[in-house]
């Protein structure tokens, strides 16, 4: 299974898992169809699906290119609720799997200020169980099984402090981001209370422009887990294997 990452911030998310028979999964809808096209040699009739964790436009911004081209989209019930309306929407409920093509997939639910956001479990015969996880402060759930990890690491705590301090953010905007976002100090919280026995690859998304540090989150990652950590940028190409061979 190979994971493409075309965006991975602010200005835009999304990512294909592109399994060996062709079929694509589409993650977020956060930059334009056009983009995807380009990227999969114009091969839209690969693309079985696109999942949507909410409504925000980094995430969901050209949602409606996706159903105009006859690809479904899939999102909670919340967030379809912010999106014009469309047959080619589907609804999905927290905690029931649903079948897109190869893959199974069961959404749970995440605390972001949107409408009814969703984090993913994602499994295929290729990748085996594959978590997504973005836009959340928090999780809830641990999970079980998993061989891949795709996991939002958006700020570190001391950066962000340091940069309220110095005057570059201004303080009303740290409650925002620390209900809204996962600092490294949660992530590494949230990988010590999960089995990771069984997982290849972790990979880091989402990372803030001016609240991270890329070398250090990935460095401390590898640390904590003895995994294999990327971290994500355009162009990124990730094989999501289910066994370390």
């Amino acid at each position: 299974m190979k994971l493409k990452v075309l965006g991975s911030s602010s200005k835009g998310n999304s990512y294909l898992l592109e399994s060996s028979s062709g079929q694509i999964l589409v993650l977020e809808a956060g930059i334009r169809l056009a983009e995807i096209k380009k990227q999969i040699e114009f091969k839209i009739m690969d693309i079985i699906g696109c999942l949507i964790t909410h409504e925000h436009g980094d995430h969901a911004a050209y949602a409606n290119q996706f159903t105009e081209a006859a690809i479904d989209v899939y999102c909670s019930k919340g967030t379809a609720t912010k999106f014009k309306p469309h047959h080619r929407i589907n609804t999905i409920t927290a905690l029931d799997s649903v079948r897109i093509g190869e893959f199974k997939v069961v959404p749970f639910n995440v605390i972001h200020d949107a409408a009814e956001p969703f984090g993913y479990l994602i499994n295929h015969p290729e990748c085996g169980t594959t978590l997504f996880l973005t836009d959340t402060f928090y999780s809830e759930f641990t999970f079980k099984g998993l061989n891949n990890i795709i996991l939002e690491v958006n700020y570190d705590v001391d950066i962000l402090d340091a940069n309220i301090e110095s005057g570059r953010l201004a303080p009303s905007i740290k409650s925002r981001i620390i209900t809204s976002h996962m600092s490294i100090q949660t992530a590494l919280e949230l990988l010590e209370a999960n089995d990771l026995s069984k997982v290849n690859n972790i990979v880091l998304i989402h990372l803030s422009d001016g609240n991270s540090h890329e070398i250090n989150f990935k460095k401390e990652i590898e640390v904590a887990t003895a995994k294999t950590v990327t971290v994500a940028d355009t162009g990124t190409e990730v094989l999501l294997n289910k066994t370390p061979f």
